[in-house]
């Protein structure tokens, strides 16, 4: 495994981190408790130290299984990075920005963006019981929230750090010019944004801005949420309540399986899946400096880890840009 410093801060994260969200159920056609916990201690047993996750994955659940699953690990070898921001109990009282509702064992579940100081410091309580911990290694807002000003949420961030309660402050889905505003008040550690081989516009604006800035991008949904493994052009079906059955279809299906069928031959040669070509390729691109990586069960915990254990040469990289190029 390979460690990366986070922009300005002391972190040192794994390249592969492991992504919390698919574990939580909601709105991925539900998961085991038993796999998932399996999957956190496999990542970390090869060598995964960095795992990221948010109270809106499960509604608490996902946060909650982490919390156990680490009940056995050195604490301080780990690095646990989530979120606030998205309101699901009404606790907001109506104030913040409709988001969207989410469905949860049948039921539509309305959920809101708002990122008040006093929304802060409730939902960091929560997380640091939830994950059975003191602090937080790195605490990003989940979405921008249009109703709180930029500047209240970042002096929240500043006064949890200083407080001990968070090592580092970091943002997620903002773009150029809410990064600038939040510039202003604190230094911003990282941005978690959505980035794949299918998704590359953060190259235009994003990267040179954070580039400059000494600010950290998480990459997200590089695997375009299961779609560039190649399995779901073969057997591989979904639960009526996944919501990737919506998701996938914003992609042109046939370039992709070619795409994918492209990248199998190049694979191959370095014993790899297709998954953690794809894995490994985006911790090469520019800018980005951790790729979150789902996994709800151990087997594919261990796949992802080992995407580092072989590299790419320039002539390897620029035949899957290539390839990638013949899906636009």
């Amino acid at each position: 495994m390979e460690y990366r410093k986070l922009g300005n801060t002391e972190l040192e994260l794994s390249a592969i981190t492991y992504g919390a969200f698919a574990i939580g159920g909601t709105m991925w056609g539900g998961n085991e408790k038993k796999d998932s916990i399996a999957s956190i201690h496999a990542s970390i047993d090869n060598g995964v130290t960095t795992l990221d996750t948010a109270p809106f994955y499960g509604f608490g659940l996902s946060e909650e299984m982490i919390g156990e699953a680490l009940k056995t690990q050195d604490r301080t070898k780990v690095q646990l990075l989530t979120k606030f921001g998205l309101v699901w109990d009404g606790s907001n009282q109506g104030k913040g920005e409709f988001f969207f509702n989410a469905e949860d064992n049948g039921k539509q579940i309305p959920v809101y963006k708002y990122a008040s100081k006093t929304n802060i410091i409730k939902e960091v309580e929560e997380s640091l019981k939830r994950l059975q911990t003191d602090y937080i290694d790195l605490l990003q807002i989940h979405w921008p929230d249009s109703t709180t000003p930029i500047q209240e949420t970042m002096e929240v961030l500043e006064t949890l750090i200083q407080q001990g309660k968070i090592r580092a402050a970091g943002v997620s889905n903002y773009n150029p010019e809410q990064i600038k505003e939040a510039q202003k008040t604190i230094h911003l550690a990282s941005n978690q944004v959505p980035f794949s081989m299918l998704n590359q516009a953060i190259q235009t604006d994003l990267v040179p801005l954070t580039i400059a800035e000494n600010i950290g991008i998480i990459a997200y949904s590089p695997m375009e949420r299961g779609l560039l493994t190649g399995k779901y052009f073969t057997d591989s079906k979904l639960k009526d309540n996944d919501h990737r059955n919506g998701y996938f279809g914003q992609f042109d299906l046939q370039k992709v399986k070619t795409l994918v069928e492209e990248l199998s031959s190049l694979a191959n040669t370095k014993n790899a899946t297709v998954a953690q070509l794809v894995l490994r390729w985006t911790t090469l691109q520019k800018g980005i400096t951790i790729v979150l990586a789902g996994a709800r069960n151990a087997e594919q915990a261990i796949s992802n880890a080992k995407a580092m254990d072989f590299n790419l040469s320039t002539s390897e990289l620029d035949f899957i840009d290539q390839a990638i190029s013949k899906t636009k």
